[in-house]
């Protein structure tokens, strides 16, 4: 089993249910940053942050998330505020 710590760029993150959310930008701090283009499941006006809570395993190249997509993109987090969208 991998940790949070083995996350690294361009790694596919997938919600519990198999959909995928986005790639990572990179780790800031406890939150996994999704790449701009790629954060599309909300809007790509600016990058969104999933939190370390939410990491169930690592996979291979995907973040493999303990919920489902479309609840998982509900608890994004924006770019500067920390607060969810």
């Amino acid at each position: 089993m991998s940790s949070f710590e083995d996350i690294r760029e361009h790694m596919q993150v997938i919600g519990a249910d198999g959909v995928k959310l986005g790639t990572v930008d990179r780790i800031e701090g406890d939150r996994i940053k999704l790449t701009r283009p790629d954060s599309g499941v909300a809007h790509t006006d600016h990058h969104h942050y999933i939190p370390r809570g939410l990491v169930a395993d690592i996979e291979g190249d995907n973040v493999r998330l303990s919920a489902n997509a479309d609840v998982a993109a509900a608890l994004f987090e924006q770019e500067e505020s920390g607060e969810p969208i």
